[in-house]
């Protein structure tokens, strides 16, 4: 009984007075830690089995982890908050018009706040998509609550705003397939075998490294130029992100393959009249 009792005066044991009705106990200190080992092992748990699933993608799974992390991570402070003596009722109604106040000077922050919740609930836009947004492409490597951090084909690091992704009209091509369509044009002298141009780009766009089979590579005649035959050849390529450098090779192969067919890519000319002088 006596030890019981030492055992409980070393619970109660006051460290640190917060208020006149609230002391900060050894008990305190023990709940505290309880909450943050809690906390951790349910982050790790979760994040295992979301990342576990084989229904889920990549990116919705960054999302769905990303979103329980968060708020498992509110839920744990508040409650900490609690154990300290801190009503949160009382303390979230008396700083609301402080909130307001905040609110109204930090529109931008709050909205991008917003706007990142947005993306991790809504899975519009995911980790590894490969997204245009104003102009800029890159792929998707992390979405945070505030920023989105995006990797460009220049290998350059961009921090985007959250209210870029959502405001403006972004293109993804990785939305629902990895895969997404690209074409090749050229334009050949009018004395070109149409048939063997459309042939020659098909077997050259086929053979190249990166292009898929399937859907397989066609060639479309699209229009009579100024000064050549217009055509393209169109292809698809899960690489989406580094498919310049698929496009290069390609124009490069056709290069040489028209000029060791004898086929000729013509060049703009003009021809410019000179009014005769008077003599």
């Amino acid at each position: 009984m006596k030890e019981s009792n030492n055992i409980q005066e070393i619970l109660n044991y006051s460290i640190l007075k917060v208020s006149k009705t609230t002391d900060i106990t050894v008990l305190t200190v023990i709940k505290l830690l309880a909450i943050v080992v809690i906390t951790l092992l349910l982050l790790y748990l979760i994040k295992k089995t979301i990342y576990k699933s084989r229904h889920l993608d990549i990116g919705k799974k960054y999302s769905l982890n990303n979103l329980s992390h968060y708020i498992i991570i509110i839920v744990a402070f508040g409650w900490g908050l609690e154990l300290l003596g801190f009503n949160l009722k009382i303390v979230l109604a008396g700083s609301a018009a402080l909130l307001v106040g905040v609110g109204l000077g930090l529109q931008n922050l709050f909205s991008d706040f917003v706007s990142g919740i947005i993306l991790l609930i809504d899975s519009s836009i995911k980790v590894d998509d490969v997204i245009n947004v104003n102009g800029l492409v890159c792929e998707v490597r992390e979405i945070n609550l505030r920023t989105t951090l995006v990797l460009t084909r220049d290998d350059k690091y961009i921090l985007l705003p959250n209210t870029w992704l959502t405001r403006n009209e972004v293109i993804n091509w990785t939305h629902s397939v990895s895969s997404s369509r690209f074409e090749v044009n050229v334009g050949v002298d009018y004395a070109s075998d149409v048939d063997l141009v459309m042939s020659t780009m098909k077997n050259v766009c086929t053979g190249q490294e990166g292009v898929m089979k399937t859907p397989e590579p066609f060639v479309r005649f699209n229009d009579f130029g100024d000064s050549s035959l217009m055509f393209t050849v169109y292809f698809w390529c899960e690489n989406v992100f580094r498919v310049e450098n698929i496009k290069s090779n390609i124009r490069h192969d056709l290069f040489y393959k028209f000029k060791e067919l004898g086929i000729n890519i013509p060049f703009p000319q003009r021809v410019l009249h000179m009014p005769k002088e008077e003599k």
